[in-house]
C-alpha cells in the first residue's frame, strides 16, 4: 500500500490539480493512503474535506520579499515548518511527496528531501512560483502544464483535469447544456467569464455591448463571477449567472469563449478544442499571458489585453470572429492541437515512476 503526501493549495489553480491526481489515485489504488498537506486559509481548507480526503495543516508562510521584521522571522518559522512535515512523513509512512506549488508545497519539497522520500513537483503556470522552482533543485521529476517552462527536469505532463471535463462529449451533450441554462438549442453561443471571482473588464467590457452581440444573432451565457455587483444589461438572449457549478456543460453550450488565462481554464479550452479569447490578468507576473502564447501561437485562440475591450473591438473582431462558421472550426482544430487532456494520467505516470527510482 503506497502513501502519498500530496501538498498544495491557496487557490483553486493549485487545489484542483491536487484533487484531480488524488481523485485517479484513489481510483485506481484504492487501498492508497492520501493525507493533504495545506493551509488553513487556503481553499484547501474547504474543498479538500469536501472530497473525502484527510487534510493536514502548517502555518501560511510567505516568502519574504523584502527586508522587514518578517524576513528576519522568516528562517526559524520555516525550520518549524519543515520539522512538522518531517514528523507527518515518518508518522504517516509517506512514500513519496508531489507539491503543486503555494504556501504548503516548499515545506514539504524540503521534508521529502531530509526524509529520502521521492519528491515530484508539478507547475501549473508557464512561468513558475518560487516554491516550485526551490523545489525543483532537489528532484529530477518536475511535471509542467506548459512547453517552455522555464523550470530545472521539467517533463511536459499537461494540467492533471477534472474527470468530468476529461470525459466529456460535447457534441452529445450540447442540447441538453444549452436547456440547464435556459439557452436557445440552436443558437450561436458565447462563454464570457472572469473565473469565480470575475473581471471587471471583461465584464463591462461585453456586457456593454450586449444589445449588439444579441442582434447580430448570437446568445451569450456570462458568468459574472464574484468580484462587483452583477450589471445585468437586461437584454433577452443575454444570459447573466452569478456563479457556475456546471463548467463541463458552460463549455458544453458554448461556441466561442472570453475568458481570463488561468493554466486550467486555458487547458480545459485548448483540451476540448474550445476557441478562445483571452484576456491576460494585468497583476501578477505575467504568467496568464505566458499561459495563452501556445494556443494563440498554434491559431486557436486571441489575446487582447483589459484596455482593448470596447465598443468598437466588439463589433470589428468579436462579432465578425462568431459569424465566420469556418474560422471558428479551424480554430477548434488548432486548439485541439495545442491542449492535451490526459495531464493527470501523465503525471501519475511521472509519480510512479519517481516511486520505482526509490
Amino acid at each position: 500500500m503506497t502513501s502519498y503526501l500530496l501538498a498544495g493549495g491557496g487557490t483553486a489553480g493549485h487545489v484542483n490539480p491536487l484533487l484531480a491526481l488524488a481523485d485517479l489515485i484513489r481510483a485506481t489504488e484504492p487501498e492508497a493512503r492520501i493525507l493533504v498537506l495545506g493551509t488553513r486559509e487556503g481553499l484547501e481548507a474547504r474543498l479538500v474535506p469536501e472530497r473525502g480526503y484527510e487534510l493536514a495543516f502548517i502555518e501560511r508562510l510567505p516568502f519574504p520579499r523584502r527586508p522587514n521584521a518578517a524576513a528576519l522571522k522568516f528562517p526559524a518559522r520555516y525550520a518549524r515548518a519543515v520539522k512538522t512535515v518531517r514528523e507527518l512523513i515518518r508518522a504517516h509512512r509517506v512514500d513519496v511527496v508531489v507539491g503543486f506549488g503555494g504556501y504548503a508545497s516548499a515545506p514539504a519539497y524540503r521534508a521529502g528531501a531530509k526524509e529520502g522520500v521521492p519528491v515530484v513537483v508539478h507547475e501549473a503556470n508557464a512561468r513558475p512560483g518560487m516554491a516550485n522552482k526551490l523545489g525543483a533543485r532537489s528532484t529530477t521529476f518536475v511535471g509542467v502544464t506548459f512547453p517552455g517552462t522555464p523550470i530545472r527536469h521539467a517533463h511536459v505532463t499537461g494540467m492533471p483535469l477534472r474527470p468530468e471535463i476529461t470525459g466529456l462529449d460535447r457534441a452529445a451533450v450540447r442540447e441538453s447544456a444549452r436547456a440547464h441554462f435556459g439557452l436557445d438549442p440552436a443558437r450561436r453561443t458565447l462563454l464570457v467569464t472572469g473565473g469565480s471571482l470575475g473581471a471587471r473588464a471583461i465584464n463591462r467590457g461585453i456586457s456593454g455591448s450586449a444589445a449588439e452581440i444579441v442582434a447580430a444573432g448570437v446568445q451569450v451565457l456570462h458568468v459574472w463571477g464574484g468580484l462587483t455587483e452583477i450589471e445585468d444589461p437586461g437584454v433577452p438572449g443575454y444570459h447573466v449567472i452569478p456563479y457556475c457549478d456546471r463548467m463541463d456543460l458552460a463549455f458544453a453550450a458554448c461556441d466561442l469563449a472570453v475568458s481570463r488565462a488561468g493554466s486550467t481554464t486555458v487547458s480545459e479550452l485548448a483540451g476540448l478544442g474550445i476557441p478562445a479569447v483571452f484576456v491576460p490578468y494585468a497583476v501578477g507576473n505575467g504568467e496568464q499571458r505566458f499561459n495563452a502564447a501556445g494556443v494563440v501561437e498554434a491559431g486557436g485562440a486571441l489575446l487582447v489585453e483589459d484596455a482593448e475591450l470596447t465598443p468598437t473591438w466588439v463589433a470589428d473582431t468579436l462579432l465578425p470572429l462568431l459569424a465566420d462558421d469556418k474560422r471558428l472550426a479551424a480554430m477548434s482544430e488548432r486548439a485541439r492541437s495545442a491542449g492535451r487532456l490526459d495531464g493527470t494520467e501523465r503525471l501519475l505516470d511521472l509519480v510512479r515512476e519517481a516511486l520505482a527510482s526509490a
